[in-house]
C-alpha cells in the first residue's frame, strides 16, 4: 500500500508539472525542433524570489525569450508541485524541466558518491574555484555518470555558504545538541547531523517559517540570501556563522530536453545557462556580507563561531568515510583544481 501511495504521489506531481507546459505545447511551443517552434522550458527553483538563484534563472529566461527561439518560464518559492529531488525526477523522465539542486543531493539521488566532495564541510571554500571545476576530469566524469542516467548537469553556481539560524544561541558544538534543525536529507546532511549532535528534521525548505513557528523546528541550516527570502529573521533570532557548506546550485535538466534542441538553439542554451550561472557566483557572493549586516538590524544577533572547533566535530566523517567516497578523492580534485 505505501508503495502504491508513493507512485500515486510521483505520477499526480508528474501529471501537475506537465500541465505547465500544455498549453505552449498546444501553441506549437514543444522543446522538438519543428521549424518556427519555440522551445518551452520552465525553470523551477524552491528559494524566494528574491534569492541569488531565483534572479539567475530569470535573467535567464529573459535572455533566452529576446531571442524569440524559447519560450522560458521561471517557477520560484516552490510554486511548482514536488521537493527538488522529485522535480529532478521528472525532468529525467522527459518534462522540459531545468532545475537547480546542488551536489550532495545528486550524489544520493544518482548513486555518484564522490559527487559529494563538492558539498563536504569544510572542503572548499573559495567560489572562484568553480571557475576552473568544469576542466577537471573527475567532473567530466561525473557528467557522463548522470548523463547515462538522463540528467545533464550544465553549470554549478555558488549559492553562499550555508550557517546556522536558530532559536536560541549557538556559540560552540555543543549548543547545538538535540536541536531538531532543517537541513539537507541526503547523506551529507545526516553526516553534518550526527556529528554535530542536532536531530535532524527534513520538510520544504518553503515550510521552514512556519515550522520554527509552530515550535516543531528550533532552527535550520541555510544560505544568507534564502534566509532573508524566506523572512527568518522573523522567527530565529539567532545566527551562528558556521558556514559548513560553499552551497552550490547544480542546474540540471533531462537529457531528452537537450537532445531535442537543433544544435544551434542547444549551444545557445548551455551556454547562456553556464555564463550567467558564472556571473551571479560573484554577484552572491559581494553580497553576502550585506545580508549578514542586514540581519543584525533586524534583531537577529550574528555570533562568529570558532570555525576550528566546528572542523574538528567533523573531521570524523573523512576518516569513518561515512559518505563512501573514494579513498584519495579529496587529493585527486585538489591536485586537478590546482590547489
Amino acid at each position: 500500500m505505501k508503495v502504491c501511495k508513493v507512485f500515486f504521489a510521483c505520477a499526480l506531481s508528474l501529471f501537475m508539472v506537465t500541465g505547465v507546459f500544455a498549453g505552449g505545447q498546444r501553441n506549437g511551443t514543444s522543446g522538438g525542433s519543428t521549424s518556427g517552434a519555440k522551445i518551452a522550458v520552465t525553470f523551477a527553483g524552491t528559494e524566494g524570489a528574491t534569492a541569488g538563484q531565483s534572479r539567475m534563472m530569470m535573467e535567464v529566461a529573459e535572455q533566452l525569450n529576446a531571442t524569440g527561439r524559447f519560450d522560458v518560464k521561471v517557477y520560484v518559492a516552490g510554486a511548482l508541485p514536488g521537493d527538488t529531488d522529485n522535480l529532478v525526477t521528472q525532468a529525467r523522465l522527459g518534462v522540459n524541466l531545468v532545475v537547480p539542486s546542488d551536489p550532495g543531493r545528486l550524489a544520493s539521488q544518482f548513486n555518484i558518491p564522490d559527487l559529494n566532495i563538492l558539498m563536504t564541510p569544510y572542503i572548499l571554500t573559495d567560489y572562484k574555484i568553480l571557475e576552473k571545476l568544469p576542466q577537471t576530469a573527475l567532473y567530466k566524469e561525473w557528467q557522463a555518470s548522470l548523463e547515462a542516467q538522463g540528467i545533464v548537469l550544465i553549470a554549478d553556481m555558488f549559492n553562499g555558504f550555508r550557517s546556522f539560524y536558530t532559536t536560541t544561541p549557538v556559540n560552540n558544538v555543543a549548543d547545538l545538541s538535540n536541536l531538531r534543525i532543517r537541513g539537507f536529507g541526503n547523506s551529507i546532511g545526516q553526516a553534518l547531523a550526527k556529528y554535530l549532535g542536532y536531530a535532524q528534521t527534513t520538510v520544504n525548505a518553503t515550510d521552514i517559517y512556519a515550522g520554527v513557528q509552530a515550535r516543531t523546528l528550533d532552527g535550520c541550516e541555510i544560505q544568507a540570501a534564502t534566509a532573508d527570502s524566506y523572512r527568518l529573521y522573523e522567527v530565529t533570532k539567532y545566527l551562528a556563522l558556521t558556514k559548513h557548506y560553499m552551497l552550490q546550485s547544480s542546474f540540471v535538466c533531462g537529457k531528452a530536453l537537450l537532445d531535442s534542441m537543433p544544435q544551434a538553439d542547444r549551444d545557445l542554451f548551455v551556454k547562456t545557462v553556464y555564463d550567467t550561472a558564472a556571473r551571479y557566483s560573484a554577484i552572491i557572493a559581494s553580497e553576502e556580507q550585506g545580508y549578514y549586516d542586514g540581519f543584525k538590524t533586524k534583531g537577529i544577533t550574528v555570533t562568529e563561531v570558532d570555525l576550528k572547533e566546528f572542523e574538528a566535530a567533523i573531521a570524523p566523517l573523512y576518516t569513518n568515510n561515512d559518505l563512501k567516497m573514494t579513498s584519495g578523492i579529496k587529493e585527486r580534485l585538489f591536485r586537478e583544481l590546482g590547489l
